[in-house]
């Protein structure tokens, strides 16, 4: 957990003032003064950040950067339950006014990871300890699997539930690794495999994510089964995609799966019975009732989006006043599989007539450029220009701040780009074209021909100047 941390603090300090700095593209600023005019004295539980108190990118920076420091220090066993909590307090803090930016699913499962990993960690240390000096409670190592159990079972179920042919039909990989936001160079290979092979490796998929998150709760040779079957599936999702830190972070899950025999190779051995964490009686009574509330809230999450039946009123209010925290979360990915990809590529031009690209640092833009590793590192403008590429421009209102950026010039967002045809002075007029890519074949990528073949389809949204 602290290396997952780690990264993603990591991964957004790089990149944090083009996306939400005060000349970024959605600046937090702009955002807070906008949920401070629209919710008044709620604003602190509406929106529960630190930036209240200071929004200015140094600020951004900090908790960026402190958040590395802290990974660091939580890493190295100094009083890891405060640090735990001071990681999770930033990461909420960054997440509340990344907006578009930081909305991702596993950014919701590292808060919610995050929170439990409070009540799991001793509380004090103040010396330099890489093993456990306390056993871990029970409860919080069920929490652990609870969690692990939602998130795999979930993101399963609403691919049945979600009525795509797709799905049903186990084809839905045969668009999977082209369509995803950022293939990397094995989804190519991967992309050419024979259909059967693909309806197999779905059937597979379904195998993992609705059966196996049941044999949790069936003994430890059951724990022992799910848990190499759900590392697995993350590993392939691993060597075929960029999903930044988020299976590493489900992996971290699965290890709560495993006893300490399992584990006699890393020569980590356990405290006797009798030296529980500080607290006693206190942290019992706080792990019973956080499992209360956890089970509460996430079986009535669960009753809302799968079974659809109405939920009582004590916990739809309890959902209302839990859900600024984002610690309690749904789940699924992918539930409608797309089966086109259309690119957006940003142009500029200063006579309206000679037009050169933009190059951003992930996503597709030449067809001759082979697609690229990111993981674990999660380069947000190039996943959120696949999630616009989806809609209209109207939808995704950020893409014309982006626009309006690159006319002014602004270096950090340019930053965030990999090339800028415009280094002298920004272009007078800027463009957003939509294309529609798919990958080639061994027959048309030989030795060293393209890895993508590009459609134009028009223009996404209407040419701009300052």
């Amino acid at each position: 957990m602290a290396l997952i941390y780690l990264v993603a603090f990591w991964s957004l300090g790089i990149q944090v003032l083009g996306l939400i700095g005060s000349h970024g593209i959605l600046p937090a600023s702009d955002f807070l003064r906008y949920v401070g005019q629209e919710a008044g004295g709620s604003r602190y539980w509406a929106a529960p950040t630190l930036c209240w108190f200071n929004g200015s990118d140094g600020f951004l920076l900090f908790l960026c950067w402190g958040g590395v420091a802290l990974s660091i220090l939580l890493l190295v066993g100094i009083m890891p339950a405060l640090m735990a909590f001071l990681l999770w307090v930033f990461y909420l803090s960054l997440t509340v006014v990344g907006q578009d930016f930081l909305g991702f699913q596993w950014d919701n499962l590292l808060l919610e990871a995050g929170f439990l990993l409070i009540f799991l960690v001793p509380s004090i240390h103040f010396k330099i300890n890489f093993k456990p000096s306390v056993r871990p409670s029970i409860i919080v190592i069920w929490l652990f699997r609870w969690l692990l159990f939602r998130l795999v079972f979930e993101s399963g179920i609403v691919k049945l539930l979600s009525g795509d042919t797709n799905w049903s039909h186990l084809t839905a990989l045969t668009y999977h690794y082209w369509t995803q936001p950022l293939p990397n160079t094995i989804s190519w290979y991967a992309n050419q495999l024979p259909l059967w092979f693909q309806k197999l490796s779905c059937a597979v998929l379904f195998l993992v994510e609705i059966f196996m998150p049941f044999l949790i709760f069936c003994g430890r040779w059951g724990r022992l089964i799910a848990f190499w079957g759900i590392t697995g599936l993350q590993l392939l999702i691993i060597l075929t995609g960029n999903y930044c830190f988020f299976n590493l972070l489900a992996i971290a899950l699965c290890l709560t799966l495993l006893e300490d025999e399992h584990l006699a190779f890393l020569n980590i051995s356990l405290p006797p019975v009798g030296r529980a964490r500080a607290g006693g009686i206190f942290y019992k009574i706080v792990s019973i009732l956080l499992a209360a509330l956890i089970l509460t809230v996430s079986l009535g999450l669960m009753a809302d989006s799968f079974v659809h039946l109405p939920i009582p009123k004590p916990i739809e209010k309890l959902l209302i006043v839990v859900s600024p925290m984002r610690s309690i979360n749904n789940y699924g990915l992918f539930a409608v599989m797309t089966t086109e990809r259309d690119e957006i590529v940003l142009e500029g031009s200063n006579d309206g007539e000679h037009w050169l690209p933009y190059g951003f640092r992930y996503k597709p833009g030449d067809v001759n450029q082979a697609p690229r590793w990111a993981m674990p590192h999660q380069p947000r403008l190039d996943w959120q220009m696949w999630f616009a590429s989806l809609g209209t421009w109207r939808e995704n209102q950020w893409v014309m701040a982006l626009m309006q950026r690159l006319l002014q010039g602004e270096p950090s967002v340019v930053n965030l780009l990999a090339s800028n045809p415009f280094k002298d002075h920004p272009p007078r007029y800027i463009q957003a074209v939509f294309w529609e890519y798919h990958f080639t074949d061994f027959k048309t990528r030989g030795s060293n021909g393209p890895w993508w073949r590009r459609e134009i389809k028009g223009l996404y949204c209407p040419t701009l100047g300052l």
